[in-house]
């Protein structure tokens, strides 16, 4: 009777979300072997998949590119020496090769040219047309046409190139509901384009890279795409150096938008020139990749418990703009490999079936994981999901998903407490979030690992191995690698029925 009382115990999330129980496996099934015996991680292990992934050879592992998907075959020949059943789960996605991009800025009627350098000033929005161009350049602030903050009000950018601040005004002096219009790159070209402008130059102005860092994105926003409208995505220092000796300066400008709540637009002297060769598909094919460890246990091997990571990046620009992303995200895939690994010794084989999955297009809402939710022919046996997102920098772990699934969440604090003491804990309850999210949202019990503080490389090119924090990554790894042996083979109850008889919904 108590083991039905505890499945019956569900949380509510506008859909019937369960909540993860801790019971006691039957008596029969704990006199197969002696209690929990944990595996240790192998630095070397790990950080080998994180030197492999980061490398050239990928080209940043762009979904729908061959470098993406060299670096599916890669994982997925490591899950099959280790003994794992694999598949692809193939999909479509937009995708923009971007072969190569000259950008300069020149004043009329002189020799005086200055010529940025693709990955070290400047790359291209994800999304960018392809086209020449060569223009006089127009600085519209954020690029809203709104009837009560009109920035493009009183200028002319019929024919010309627009330079915009990316994201939205600080501080939400203008209505959400309005301002969600422009919020991305696409929204912003859109609104360009729509009053005659032929390109687009965006200042980064995010606080999550270096003013000297470009910052590469592959989601510019939604369809349609603008197949000749050219956007560069300039770094911080580089739009300073843009309006240096302009009317305005960008420092100026920014400042008197935010604290005068004016806009600030004007013509500049400089024209520009920009080159951009892209090849645009908007069904390019990628996958996800998918490994099952099969259970030990005649009854539990039925029971499956998904652990997942992002495989994809940013891609590569040219021939000088590469986004390594061995942060974001082959830290979380080499755990994930970690765990197959330690998984697949006899000693340490799982009762329950544990199903290793490495998401395509993440870069792009999610979109893998969202395929996988909707595809998988065997969900009512996914018993929980632990997902790793970013854990090669920060200063301590965080684990999300304690406001939802606390006993998942005590596994993990139990385990790091015997090692190492470095679980972040606030007042603050977390829930899960990226891949994990559309997991939470249909009652499958989620843990998300990251790191606090460890976004020093989002999306830049200096997302290299080098700069992994070697401490940090194995203590994640080894608890997530505890934190799914117990839930696969120890104590852990699994979903209530209930939760099962939910279903994907967009």
């Amino acid at each position: 009777m108590r083991k039905n009382t505890l499945r019956s115990r569900i949380m509510s999330l506008g859909l019937v979300v369960a909540a993860a129980v801790v019971t006691p496996l039957s008596a029969t099934a704990q006199t197969h072997r002696e209690p929990l015996a944990m595996p240790t991680v192998n630095e070397d292990s790990v950080m080998k998949h994180i030197i492999e992934l980061a490398s050239e050879t990928y080209r940043g592992r762009l979904a729908g590119t061959e470098g993406y998907d060299d670096a599916a075959d890669y994982v997925s020949q490591t899950l099959r020496r280790l003994g794992a059943n694999c598949e692809m789960q193939r999909f479509q996605i937009e995708c923009n090769e971007i072969e190569n991009c000259k950008f300069n800025i020149y004043t009329p009627g002189t020799k005086e040219r200055r010529t940025f350098i693709l990955g070290n000033d400047f790359c291209c929005a994800g999304m960018t047309g392809r086209g020449y161009v060569d223009a006089q350049m127009v600085f519209v602030g954020y690029g809203m046409d709104l009837e009560e903050y009109n920035e493009y009000k009183g200028v002319d950018v019929q024919g010309k190139v627009v330079v915009v601040l990316t994201g939205l005004p600080e501080h939400a002096w203008l209505p959400a509901a309005s301002t969600q219009h422009y919020i991305t790159l696409r929204d912003k070209a859109r609104t360009a384009e729509r009053h005659g402008a032929i390109g687009m130059l965006a200042i980064n102005t995010s606080p999550s890279c270096l003013p000297t860092e470009p910052q590469g994105r592959a989601y510019c926003g939604e369809l349609p795409h603008l197949s000749t409208f050219p956007i560069l995505q300039l770094t911080l220092e580089c739009g300073r150096e843009l309006m240096q000796y302009e009317r305005t300066t960008l420092d100026e400008a920014l400042r008197d938008i935010n604290t005068e709540h004016t806009p600030r637009s004007y013509t500049l002297l400089n024209k520009v020139e920009i080159d951009v060769n892209a090849i645009y598909r908007s069904r390019a094919v990628t996958a996800n990749v998918l490994g099952l460890l099969p259970g030990s246990d005649k009854r539990l091997k039925n029971e499956i418990i998904v652990v997942g990571a992002s495989l994809d990046h940013v891609g590569m620009q040219g021939e000088t703009c590469l986004f390594p992303g061995a942060d974001i995200n082959a830290s979380g895939v080499a755990a994930v490999l970690e765990t197959a690994r330690l998984l697949s010794l006899p000693n340490y084989r799982p009762r329950r079936s544990v199903l290793f999955v490495l998401f395509s297009g993440s870069e792009q809402q999610f979109l893998g994981s969202r395929i996988f939710l909707r595809n998988y022919p065997k969900m009512r046996r996914i018993e929980a999901f632990v997902n790793a997102q970013n854990i090669g920098c920060g200063d301590s772990i965080v684990v999300l998903g304690d406001n939802r699934y606390p006993s998942l969440w005590d596994i993990a604090k139990t385990r790091d407490s015997n090692h190492f003491s470095l679980i972040h804990t606030s007042n603050e309850k977390t829930n899960p979030r990226g891949d994990a999210r559309g997991f939470d949202q249909i009652g499958i019990p989620s843990l998300v690992f990251t790191t606090l503080n460890g976004m020093h490389h989002n999306r830049v090119t200096t997302d290299i191995w080098e700069n992994i924090d070697r401490r940090i990554l194995i203590a994640t790894t080894q608890v997530m690698v505890e934190t799914v042996r117990e839930l696969a083979d120890g104590y852990y109850q699994g979903r209530s029925q209930r939760s099962k008889a939910l279903k994907f919904v967009e």
